[in-house]
This record gives C-alpha cells, structure tokens and sequence, in this order.
C-alpha cells in the first residue's frame, strides 16, 4: 500500500496550515508517520488520496451512522442547496428537525440549534448556570467536552494523545470554576459538594469516548442524578459521541437516567457541521429570547445542516440498526479478543453497542487513570498494520471506534483478517 501522494499534501500542508491540519489528532502524533489525506467515502468506506480504500471505522468520529452518501441524505441535502445555503433567518426545516430531536429525548421539551459540539457544551454550561444560579461545574478527567476553556482540564484524547496535560492560552481564572472528578467515583463527587455550596452542575459523557470506551459500572449514572437531586445542581448529559448511536435517542435512557440537560453534536445533522442543547421547558425558557441567557449563532439552524439532519435521522429511524449494531459489535469484540489470545498480547476490549475499543493492557479499564495503563507503542503498531490491510481507526489509542449501518458481512471478514495480522505484528514487535 503507497501513501506517496498523502506524503506530498502532507508537505505542501505544512506551508500554510499548522501541522498540515486543521484538528491536532490528525496528525497522526500518537501513532507516528505521515497523516492520511482523504478524496472521498461512500457507504462503510473510505478512499485517500492514492486510491487506498479502507473499511471506515472513524465516521467522522461517529456520525456517519448510516455510511457515507447515502441516497435519501444526498437527495435531501441537494434540494435544500437548490434554495440557497444560509439565510440568517429562521426556516421551516428548523421546527422539524427540532420536533425529531426532542421526541427522541425524554423530559427534552425544547432544543437549540448550534454549530458544533463545543458550542453545543459551553452553551449548555451556560445554561445550568443561569438556571441554578450558582458558578461552579464538577467535570471527569478524561472526558473531553470541547475546546473552550473553563472545560479544557484533564480532557481526554486530544491532549493525552499529544502528552499535553492541559492547554497553553488558559487563563487561571478561566478553570477557577471548574472541578474534577474520578469517572466512576462517586465519593470524588461528593467531596467538591462537602467543599462547595455553589456547584450548578455536573457535566458527563454518559459513555466515556475520549479516553477509550468507558463505560459507567454498578449504577454509578443513575446514583449520580440522585445525588445532584438532593444537592439541587443538575446534570448535563454530553451526548456528542454517543446521541443516536445504541438507540434512537440518547445512551442515558439506556442507562436509566434522565439528563436535566443534553448536548448533542454532528450525528444530529449527518455529518454537517451541527451541535444542539436542549433540556425540560422550565430550563429552556431561560434562553433569549425568553430569558435571560444570551447565545447566538448567524449559522445556527443553518438550511443545509437541517436537511442533512432531517434525512439521516429518518432513515435511521426507519433503519432502527440497534439490534444488528448489538451483533456486529459483539462479532468484532470477539475477533479481537481471540486474535489477542492467539498471540498473547495484552488487550482490553470496551464496548457500549456500536462503539468500542481496545485498550493494551491487563487491568480493566473503568477511568481515565486506567485507560492510561494502555501501551500506546503497542497501539501504534497496530493502527499501521490495521492501515495497511484496509481498515481505518482513529490515529489514537484513546478514541472510539464506530459502526455504520452500512457495514457488511464481507467487511467484518476484512476486519477480523485485519486484526489476526496486526495482532501478530504487535506480539513479534515484543521479541
């Protein structure tokens, strides 16, 4: 497999964009050599630039959970281009996808459209703030919640990825506010309360995705909502990742639990560039212009965004993937653990329906603390020869992979082919 071509952007990039990218985990840092330059996708895959076609286990970091193009989403997408493509004003798509969102969500009587996840977050922070009054937020290491500041602290796979234990450019009194806690660790979280009498909220992915797949144990969601309700703070549920992705709705529903908040991200519109918050009326109603939160967006709601949301989230529910999602997940749980068995490498396997990782290690991976065990040397020598034959990965050893719906069976025989390879270049490399 030649990457001659990805070689060459790679160099013309670093004249004029840093790094030759637009997104730190692109750079392949973690996982070494040159990033990949992508042409194209349909369906379950993914083509670069020298016409090297993979097995798409990224998605655009998930939300190309139908595949790539689909029919119903290019058809829906390409008439609302024939109208025009941003207005600054609001139009009927708005109203539809909104109604589509909040039906999914439990308690979510109101939604409101932004352009991205970390918009999506600092916004819904915002909100919990104005509603309760109080100043303070109580985040897990390990989870990462967009790019803006006050959450920019022990934040998951961008920076451990990069080895940066936080970000230059953020000012102390940015993070005054903000405290962390151990994902899994209750006690953690009841210790910033001993302490503190001004928490508004609690803000958690309810499956970890940005330290590996992590998945919350014995309870640990459900007792947390309880918690904050004696405590009068509320919890924000970060939905970016895993919104839509085990069921239609949210992984908090699955988890017996109802967010007082709940943030969404790009699955929402197909893969355009789309973020939403939205929580019960009473919440809501705090934001302008009914109340008194202000947040704006020229681009919010944008026309093009709507219908690519309106069509994906259609056809998914019309799909209803979950129970195939379940089996195909589980197929290449299994492939990996017995590759890994068969050449005696250490793995770890975590999966919450159609996400999932391994993890290079012996111990159980229940926190960020945990998930660093992981032996990312291991990891790197994996993702080239998972490259080489085929299959795309996330370019880090703490991302989760994705499943569409347009994965076939011939693809899951490329996959486990993949992993017997790459697991025996891993157990070699030890020698």
């Amino acid at each position: 497999m030649m990457f001659k071509k990805s070689e060459e952007l790679y160099k013309k990039g670093l004249v004029h964009l840093v790094g030759a990218v637009n997104s730190p985990v692109r750079a392949f840092s973690s996982v070494g050599g040159n990033p990949l330059f992508i042409k194209k996708a349909k369906g379950s895959k993914i083509t670069d630039v020298d016409g090297n076609e993979y097995i798409d286990l990224v998605l655009s970091y998930g939300p190309m959970i139908i595949g790539h193009r689909h029919r119903k989403v290019q058809r829906g997408v390409a008439k609302a281009l024939r109208n025009g493509y941003s207005f600054g004003a609001s139009t009927e798509n708005e109203i539809i996808l909104a109604k589509i969102v909040c039906d999914a969500f439990p308690e979510m009587d109101k939604v409101r459209f932004v352009n991205s996840g970390t918009e999506a977050v600092l916004s819904g922070v915002r909100l919990a703030r104005a509603f309760t009054g109080k100043d303070k937020i109580i985040k897990f290491s390990g989870c990462y919640h967009g790019h803006q500041d006050a959450l920019l602290v022990a934040a998951g796979s961008g920076l451990v990825t990069l080895s940066m234990p936080g970000s230059k450019g953020v000012p102390e009194g940015a993070v005054k506010n903000t405290l962390v806690a151990e994902y899994n660790n209750l006690e953690s979280v009841k210790k910033h309360f001993e302490t503190h009498d001004d928490i508004a909220a609690v803000i958690i992915e309810p499956i970890g995705g940005n330290m590996g797949v992590v998945i919350p144990q014995n309870n640990f969601l459900k007792e947390l909502k309880d918690y904050l309700e004696t405590k009068g703070a509320l919890l924000i549920a970060d939905e970016v990742m895993t919104g839509f992705r085990s069921k239609f709705g949210g992984a908090q529903e699955l988890l017996g639990v109802t967010a007082d908040i709940t943030c969404l991200g790009k699955v929402i519109g197909g893969g355009f560039p789309v973020g939403a918050y939205g929580a019960r009326n009473e919440i809501m109603e705090q934001v302008a212009p009914l109340g008194g939160m202000y947040q704006a967006g020229t681009l919010s709601g944008n026309p093009i965004a709507m219908a690519g949301g309106i069509a994906t989230l259609t056809e998914l529910k019309r799909q209803n993937p979950y129970q195939n999602f379940e089996s195909v997940g589980k197929k290449i749980e299994d492939i990996l653990v017995g590759a890994a068995k068969k050449y005696q490498v250490d793995i770890v396997v975590n999966r919450f329906g159609s996400m999932m990782n391994p993890f290079f290690t012996k111990s159980k991976v229940t926190n960020f603390e945990e998930a660093q065990t992981s032996d990312t040397k291991k990891f790197a020598i994996f993702f080239w020869e998972m490259i080489r034959n085929g299959v795309f990965l996330p370019p880090s050893q703490f991302e989760a992979w994705f499943l569409s719906s347009a994965i076939t069976k011939k693809d899951i025989q490329k996959i486990a082919i993949a992993v017997d390879r790459a697991m025996q270049k891993v157990a070699v490399s030890k020698k």
